[in-house]
């Protein structure tokens, strides 16, 4: 499978999100670049996970349908084209890091998709659904990790 080579000028692979991210921050969705997009891919999906919750993987982002010739996020935006599925804070959207005080940095993996064809989720996903959902459609991704503890 062919490589996206997706960044942040907010935070660099495997750094510290800075906390106008996260959920007691201003809670806005960091900004995203990405290329390396395959020309067969017909749209988009982008999830925002984190292993590290003490309840199993919880979902803080997830987009699906978004624009395969978009080449990144605004700051505070969704995804170009995309429609913004429930995260695990019941909320449509961006739901910002928000680790238990004390717990070691939590690690969260920005994963972008390009699908040959669209994806089916329900409205609320887990990540297993999504992972279940795309990959076998997907002909190219990417991966940025972030961290954060409060």
């Amino acid at each position: 499978m062919a490589g996206i080579d997706l960044k942040s000028s907010a935070f660099d692979d495997h750094a510290p999100i800075p906390r106008r991210y996260a959920l007691e921050g201003e809670n806005e969705p960091p900004p995203l670049t990405w290329s390396g997009v395959p020309d067969d891919a017909s749209e988009l999906v982008l999830l925002c996970e984190d292993p590290d919750a003490p309840t199993g993987t919880f979902v803080h982002w997830v987009a699906v349908g978004i624009d395969p010739h978009a080449d990144g996020t605004a700051p505070g935006r969704p995804p170009e084209g995309g429609t913004e599925l429930v995260n695990g804070f019941h909320r449509r959207g961006w739901g910002g890091p928000h680790p238990p005080p004390g717990d070691e940095a939590h690690r969260y993996f920005f994963r972008l998709y390009a699908l040959r064809e669209p994806c089916v989720l329900p409205d609320a996903p887990s990540a297993e659904q999504v992972h279940r959902a795309v990959e076998p459609k997907a002909v190219a991704s990417g991966t940025l990790v972030g961290v954060y503890r409060r």
